[in-house]
């Protein structure tokens, strides 16, 4: 599957060509309810309805940023099991969007429209999504529209890329072969081994490759230079293992990564223009929040007051690594027990631990543990998206453990982030490490359109709860 960087982010051209037929789809369908309500009387429309285009773009395009939130766009749907959940998290997706667009229709009146048309809207739609989807992903699956690569190694590094045929993250994709280089010790099984004397051009176009990937392990002495730069010209597309593997995954891996890979790549600038517009969107989103949490608050506090029988405090402050490595106060709702570290020892959150109480299994689960960290964001001290603050005493060890874990430091700390998005909840170093390169792809590619990517998928982690500990 094909992908292009919007703003860094690689996003797959299938998914951006699937969005607008489906934006098409919910325009048409608004549209198609209205003069069906009305038997296209244009007259009664324009008195009763008025002008279809705001009213129908604005609900194509929250219907489908709540798909985006239920993980619609993402490449497990591609999978004969992801199917099955995509039609249930559409269904999801429609139950959301009631709620935005009723909050739409009450603050701007001139949008809304009467309720006959919008259930018609909503059941027109909902046919129309689920057609659309069950006939694209059985064209776009079909083995002439994958993109044809072939990998150049068949060594330990094309073996890695060899680990991902089976799963989602190369769904879209067709691994021809793999080329045996000389002085790679072949790990590939056999079979999909490519052994030939002709020259790669020749091999290139008998399959029809469309893209070739570096994964020699010894690029020094293997690497047919000149073979490669013919493809090249003849419009191959040649790419990298860790770029390659930065735009499948969405991650950068540190096992494989050099130095002079890391500031040779695309990425790794922040503008001065970029952080305002960051810190802009943290006020205004932080601002849309403010009343509900207000709400929301004083009950999570109620509860776990409750539950310690008016005993404990109900927020607690503990101390976390910022920008710049510079400490600050991280505000939280109480969710394990008083004495949960008494000896002081600083301990990794685990898998139903024992020290998280009742009422704190569920507000974890919810993420409305979090909620006091929005001041900590109106104070500047964290952002809405960024990697999550560790404790200092965690930082140090990482830091020791694991190269680049300082880098995760460069950009405010956030309420949400890419690894919390993408990755499970981290309950030991290791998910440290995996996490760290999911960070450093944020910190890498930041844009404005990734916080706001990000925001959309943290619906999916908090309705659905995943991730929580």
């Amino acid at each position: 599957m094909a992908a292009i960087r919007i703003f860094r982010h690689y996003v797959p051209v299938a998914f951006i060509l699937l969005g607008l037929i489906e934006i098409a789809v919910f325009i048409a369908s608004f549209q198609a309810a209205v003069h069906i309500r009305f038997s296209s009387d244009y007259a009664a429309i324009n008195d009763f309805v008025g002008s279809l285009w705001p009213k129908s773009i604005t609900f194509a395009l929250v219907m489908t940023a709540c798909m985006i939130g239920l993980g619609l766009y993402e490449r497990v749907s591609w999978t004969w099991e992801g199917r099955t959940a995509m039609l249930l998290r559409v269904l999801a997706s429609f139950l959301l969007a009631v709620f935005p667009l009723s909050f739409i229709f009450y603050v701007a009146p001139d949008l809304s429209v009467w309720r006959g048309p919008a259930l018609l809207s909503f059941t027109l739609s909902l046919v129309g999504i689920i057609s659309v989807r069950l006939i694209f992903f059985r064209i776009v699956n079909h083995a002439v529209f994958k993109r044809r690569v072939l990998v150049l190694g068949s060594g330990k590094n094309a073996m890695e890329i060899s680990g991902l045929e089976d799963s989602p993250v190369l769904q879209g994709i067709s691994i021809v072969g793999y080329v045996h280089m000389n002085r790679d010790n072949d790990v590939i099984e056999e079979r999909r081994v490519v052994r030939s004397r002709e020259p790669l051009r020749d091999l290139v176009r008998e399959h029809q490759i469309e893209e070739i990937v570096l994964a020699v392990d010894d690029r020094r002495k293997a690497m047919p230079v000149h073979e490669i730069l013919d493809c090249k010209m003849d419009g191959v597309t040649v790419i990298d293992m860790l770029t390659f593997f930065e735009r499948e995954t969405g991650k950068i891996r540190l096992d494989m990564v050099s130095p002079s890979w890391l500031f040779l790549s695309d990425g790794f600038r922040i503008s001065t223009l970029s952080m305002a517009l960051k810190r802009g969107l943290d006020i205004l989103i932080s601002l849309l929040f403010l009343p509900v949490v207000l709400v929301v608050m004083p009950l999570v506090a109620l509860a776990i007051w409750l539950e310690s029988r008016c005993r404990g405090p109900i927020l607690y402050r503990q101390t976390r690594i910022g920008k710049g490595g510079k400490e600050f106060q991280i505000y939280k709702f109480r969710s394990m027990r008083v004495d949960a570290e008494q000896d002081g020892v600083a301990r990794w959150a685990k898998k139903n631990d024992a020290r998280i109480t009742r009422v704190g299994a569920v507000i974890r689960k919810i993420r409305l543990d979090e909620l006091p960290q929005l001041f900590n964001i109106i104070k500047g001290d964290m952002s809405f998206v960024g990697p999550r603050p560790e404790r200092p005493e965690f930082v140090r060890e990482l830091e020791t453990r694991y190269p680049y874990y300082s880098e995760r430091h460069r950009l405010r700390p956030g309420l949400t982030g890419w690894a919390q998005v993408r990755y499970e909840y981290g309950s030991k170093p290791e998910d440290a490490f995996e996490k760290l390169q999911y960070d450093l792809y944020y910190t890498k590619n930041f844009s404005i359109f990734l916080d706001l990517l990000i925001i959309l998928h943290t619906v999916e982690v908090v309705l659905i709860g995943k991730g929580a500990h």
